[in-house]
């Protein structure tokens, strides 16, 4: 009797488990739910559109879609086709801008969050400097394109300072040269996100034990090697994902660029971004050049992304080594003739 009150007992339990786990499923049917409309839907679309001539004329309305195969993605990479060969320029002009703000942005984000995160240091006022250098990430990028724009211009402050220092003329135009253009985009860049890549590793930072710092300083290793040696190894899983975002933000570079330059790009185009060639055919309305750009776009990131990942990380596998270390020693001992002590001694790392 005991025995099957216990097992009504057991199955109560898992009938009430298994009601737990269908509620489950139900709270995670929205987030599906938007993702095959939002995400998933246009993605494929987009895909589709991409081999195929699809656009909108004046005078013969809308054309398509009508498969053509691979001549979008011809169209766009043929350097000598009218009207679509800037597309290596394009690519140019936005991995000048990423590496050149990169670079500056993650050596100041390192020294930042190994500063602030270094006990022995103690920092007055820390909490306020990480709030002030965060505050730029939260303005937008229009407003802040509009604000360096307004700032170098003839009547602008920083016009008028170069000028009293007299390291410009009264001709000179900070827009229309195309070294300054690419500084003021690649500064605006590096003040709205060096912020939040310092946050992020600081928050990698103090995800380490204070124990392996404490046993570095022990065995008397220096500032310079204890970063080298222990936080940067340690750090690496969370400094290769935001790298990664990072590439994959500056790929997309769009808004600086754009409301900086008047939507012009600069002069001579050479701050002309991918993006920025994408928008311009979502107006002329040209849905099959756009989805092929767009397909470029994810291949270029997704390449782009693996090389970072696979340079970066190490890739070799413990478990590969092992197993080659094994294969070894087995063929070591089948040419060996001596199967004494040393048998013994290597059977313990084989065959387990």
């Amino acid at each position: 009797m005991e025995k099957g009150n216990e097992e009504i007992i057991v199955l109560s339990q898992r009938k009430k488990h298994f009601k737990i786990n269908n509620w489950a499923y139900i709270f995670i049917v929205p987030f599906f739910i938007s993702f095959i409309f939002f995400q998933l839907i246009p993605l494929c679309q987009t895909i589709y559109y991409s081999f195929t001539e699809y656009y909108y004329g004046q005078m013969t309305g809308t054309v398509g879609p009508n498969w053509n195969n691979f001549q979008n993605f011809i169209s766009i990479l043929n350097p000598s086709a009218v009207g679509y060969g800037g597309f290596w320029k394009y690519l140019g002009n936005t991995l000048i801008l990423w590496i050149c703000g990169v670079l500056p942005q993650f050596i100041i984000a390192l020294v930042l969050a190994v500063w602030f995160t270094d006990n022995r240091l103690k920092i007055k006022g820390s909490r306020f400097f990480k709030t002030v250098i965060y505050m730029p990430n939260l303005m937008m990028a229009s407003a802040l394109g509009y604000l360096f724009m307004v700032m170098v211009l003839p009547s602008g402050p920083i016009f008028d300072l170069f000028l009293n220092l007299g390291w410009i003329n009264e001709t000179f135009r900070f827009l229309e040269d195309e070294v300054w253009v690419r500084i003021l985009i690649v500064l605006m860049n590096f003040l709205m996100w060096f912020g939040n890549t310092t946050l992020q590793l600081m928050s990698g930072i103090m995800g380490i034990s204070d124990d392996v710092f404490e046993s570095a300083r022990l065995d008397g290793a220096s500032a310079m090697r204890t970063f080298r040696s222990v936080t940067f190894p340690l750090l690496k899983p969370i400094f290769v994902y935001v790298f990664i975002t990072s590439l994959i933000g500056g790929i997309q570079l769009f808004d600086t660029a754009y409301f900086l330059t008047s939507r012009g790009g600069g002069p001579n185009g050479t701050s002309y971004t991918l993006m920025m060639y994408l928008y311009e055919m979502i107006p002329n309305k040209n849905y099959g050049m756009a989805g092929a750009l767009s397909v470029i776009l994810f291949i270029i990131t997704g390449v782009l992304s693996i090389v970072v990942f696979r340079t970066i990380t190490p890739h070799n596998d413990a478990m590969k080594d092992e197993k080659k270390t094994k294969a070894k020693r087995r063929i070591w001992l089948r040419c060996s003739n001596n199967y004494g002590e040393t048998l013994g001694y290597e059977s313990k790392f084989i065959d387990k």
